[in-house]
């Protein structure tokens, strides 16, 4: 069936699934996409057994990534062996041979070629029904192949990638090898993108790429912070995020901005990866734990009830026992709102694989096991001290299922809620893709109940 609340033509040209794995930076390349078969006549629909075209958009950060992909491709193709499968993105682009080895693929598509995709899928799929493979034309300039234009359907935030690739070269990391090198998207590409999607409906939209305090580097008279006062002052945009900042990135000129409009909000996902000097070092990050923890200070200092969120790996070859217990007691330290927590994963292609002192995956299991308690610990004790608070929720729809139809949404300092009214007065405070003040009043697993207030 069609996605809800789509509406079918009389005559289209096809139906595609895209789902999307990993990073915000894959879910902006999803919704280009989108927009590309939208433009070829295509409808999206969510369910592969009604595609005819069913992309996945890959991550493969880690093995646990490359096995989950070939799972879904796998299924997807199980599901409805009539579809056109595409394996694209990150995956791809590091391992295609590993990709198109498998009976499930039909179309295997790297991030290189990722702005040819829709047109190599659709003529593959006119090929199957025995029409012309002449593929629409999509644009080809720079700006078509990098830019982010239009949303999924439904959807009450969005994205838009303001710079694609990476310089650092970190030990374990395989993001240069399948971005490539740091490049941004000049301003007003991104300024005309982010009102584009607040006239076609969203309230939010956040910021995305690979690295971007480094944003327009490789520009003239402009850089992270001009682009942010840009979006502000030239858009209708109701609220703004920054998806990610390494902590040597923020300094108080930069949360002046957030001081200075309410609009942009107080979320702050800042990598640690370790909490360990030494780990640090070896995978050449670029800061230690005493800047780390500056940079939190300086955040709550100046924006108080932020929500603060981090990555961290657990077993980095050479990271003995006391080195772990060392990480985890800074990353319980620092309070986190939320913690992603990644076991180490070889990846071919990185100087990480040929360190000595691996881990042994029993050990990573534990110490996984342990990281999470803290972590969770952390969640729940954040949104505990939010208790009694009022704060703007995006309201994002009913939620269905066991919660019976209550509304979710999301606060500016990014946590989850759920509405449960108490009468019809609160009822029509609340519609889909609205903000309004709610006071946070009750920790109910991982969602915490708002009431909306007058």
């Amino acid at each position: 069936m069609p996605e809800q609340g789509s509406v079918e033509p009389a005559s289209v040209a096809g139906r595609v699934a895209i789902h999307t794995h990993g990073c915000k930076l894959n879910q902006a390349d999803s919704s280009v996409l989108a927009r590309q078969f939208r433009q070829a006549g295509y409808i999206l629909v969510n369910d592969v057994r009604d595609a005819d075209i069913f992309v996945l958009n890959t991550c493969t950060v880690t093995s646990t990534a490359d096995s989950k992909a070939r799972r879904s491709l796998r299924a997807a193709s199980r599901a409805n062996p009539d579809a056109v499968v595409v394996a694209a993105g990150c995956y791809p682009q590091r391992a295609a041979e590993e990709l198109d080895r498998m009976e499930a693929v039909s179309l295997v598509v790297g991030n290189e070629d990722k702005h040819q995709l829709a047109s190599l899928a659709v003529a593959a799929h006119r090929k199957k029904l025995g029409l012309s493979t002449e593929p629409p034309e999509f644009g080809g300039s720079q700006i078509a192949k990098m830019e982010v234009s239009g949303k999924l359907p439904g959807r009450t935030r969005g994205m838009v990638k303001i710079q694609e690739g990476c310089d650092q070269v970190c030990a374990y990391c395989i993001v240069p090898k399948v971005r490539g090198r740091e490049r941004s998207i000049p301003p007003e590409e991104i300024v005309r993108q982010v009102q584009q999607k607040v006239e076609e409906g969203c309230r939010e939209v956040t910021l995305t790429g690979t690295q971007l305090g480094t944003y327009g580097f490789d520009l003239a008279d402009t850089d992270l912070r001009n682009l942010i006062r840009r979006v502000l002052d030239e858009t209708e945009l109701a609220r703004l995020r920054v998806s990610s900042l390494q902590p040597q990135e923020i300094n108080r000129e930069l949360l002046d901005l957030w001081l200075a409009d309410s609009r942009l909000c107080p979320h702050f996902h800042v990598p640690l990866q370790s909490g360990c000097d030494n780990t640090l070092r070896a995978m050449r990050r670029r800061y230690d734990t005493g800047r780390f923890a500056k940079t939190v200070s300086l955040i709550r200092q100046a924006i108080p009830d932020s929500g603060i969120t981090a990555d961290l790996i657990v077993g980095f070859p050479g990271e003995e026992a006391r080195q772990f217990e060392e990480s985890l007691a800074f990353a319980a330290e620092m309070a986190f709102s939320d913690m992603h927590l990644f076991p180490y994963s070889r990846r071919p292609g990185t100087s990480a694989v040929y360190l000595e002192g691996h881990v042994t995956e029993t050990e990573k299991r534990e110490r996984m096991g342990r990281a999470q308690q803290v972590a969770r610990h952390s969640f729940n004790l954040f949104r505990r001290g939010q208790l009694g608070a009022t704060r703007p929720v995006l309201w994002e729809g009913a939620e269905n299922g066991v919660n019976g139809g209550r509304w979710k949404g999301l606060t500016d300092n990014y946590i989850r809620v759920l509405a449960s009214p108490t009468d019809s007065e609160d009822s029509q405070r609340i519609l889909p893709n609205t903000i309004t003040q709610a006071r946070l009043t009750e920790l109910r697993g991982e969602m915490v109940v708002a009431v909306p207030v007058s």
